[in-house]
């Protein structure tokens, strides 16, 4: 060997040895801040982030196991009990809200709005007109739901956010089987066996009603639209959240409100991804309160999440697979579909 390829052969073992070097103690700092994060975390002073990541994983169907491999199953009660939202002692008073008619709002009668957070991005629409917003549901209840796309170019919307929730075993659901009860048009489309039922919905008189309530009730009320999920997250101006972040962790949000003059608030959270990891229900709390909702509820979330605008989808829905079928939405029909609606409804009154 020639001594310039030995001096090449020495340069070239020390390079590597330095990049090995490098590499290890990388790899040791790493293990090092993981460590370290972890003992602050599951054993130090970062209660909040321990209690975040407990109730983010327990409030998933498939990944309940990632808090239990580090926290007793006493203290994950303990801290979804903390958290939990309590539920409202009265039932949402339909009164108290006044529905102004759109034309004499000062406001736009649709509005887009383009929200941001910490960690979180998010897409609200207000709709001056509660008239305009209807629950629709998939034709083949019990086997296939749609994707909310669908049912806003099937009723020919200007926009959609998916509602209720479904029963999802295994994951692997087509999202066409609701829960609890699904009303549409004043029929009741699905309902559950139960004594009562926990009501998210639109009554006659285009108010949102929230509350638990039996099926002669809900006949009385004249309820329109419902479905059935939850928590509520404001109830007559009161804020259910007062402690605690509302036990569900972060992840993509649904939701829908109402202020007192009648507009409605129709509110989607990305999550689960780069650039937006989700919300807690506080966080939803929050933003809803500021755009002025005196009754809001949470809809379904999760890979479910979805807002529909002018034909396009605005948020990231979380799964791989693109938007899931689910087996209702709130729509927000155009004002001509509306009128024409109204005069087939005269018409059909008349006929009677």
């Amino acid at each position: 060997m020639s001594a310039q390829v030995e001096v090449r052969t020495k340069k070239s073992i020390r390079w590597k040895s330095r990049v090995l070097r490098i590499v290890l103690g990388l790899v040791l700092f790493c293990l090092l801040a993981a460590g370290t994060m972890f003992i602050l975390i599951f054993h130090g002073p970062l209660i909040e982030l321990k209690e975040l990541y407990v109730t983010t994983a327990m409030t998933t169907y498939t990944h309940q196991y990632l808090a239990r491999w580090f926290v007793s199953e006493d203290e994950i009660r303990g801290i979804m009990e903390k958290h939990k939202v309590p539920e409202p002692q009265v039932n949402s008073d339909e009164k108290a809200v006044r529905v102004v008619q759109p034309f004499i709002k000062e406001k736009p009668p649709l509005e887009y709005i383009e929200l941001s957070g910490k960690g979180f991005k998010g897409y609200l629409i207000k709709v001056g007109d509660p008239a305009r917003v209807k629950l629709v549901a998939t034709d083949q209840i019990g086997s296939m739901g749609l994707k909310v796309g669908e049912f806003v170019d099937k009723y020919h919307a200007v926009a959609g956010i998916n509602a209720g929730g479904f029963s999802d075993p295994g994951g692997e659901s087509r999202g066409g089987t609701p829960t609890g009860i699904l009303i549409t048009g004043g029929q009741i489309r699905y309902k559950d066996d139960l004594p009562s039922y926990s009501l998210i919905g639109l009554d006659k008189n285009n108010v949102l009603v929230l509350g638990r309530y039996t099926l002669k009730e809900i006949e009385e009320l004249g309820i329109r639209d419902a479905v059935t999920f939850g928590p509520f997250l404001i109830v007559n101006g009161e804020p259910m959240i007062k402690v605690g972040d509302g036990g569900w962790g972060i992840a993509p949000r649904t939701a829908i409100a109402q202020t007192k003059d009648g507009t409605i608030l129709m509110l989607v959270i990305d999550g689960r991804q780069i650039g937006s990891l989700g919300a807690t229900l506080k966080d939803v709390q929050t933003i809803l309160l500021e755009h002025g909702a005196y009754n809001a509820a949470n809809l379904d979330g999760g890979s479910s999440s979805t807002l529909v605008f002018n034909g396009e989808i605005k948020n990231k829905p979380s799964s791989s697979f693109g938007p899931r079928e689910v087996p209702s939405a709130f729509i927000v029909m155009s004002e001509r579909s509306l009128r024409d609606e109204y005069r087939f409804w005269r018409v059909e009154q008349k006929l009677k």
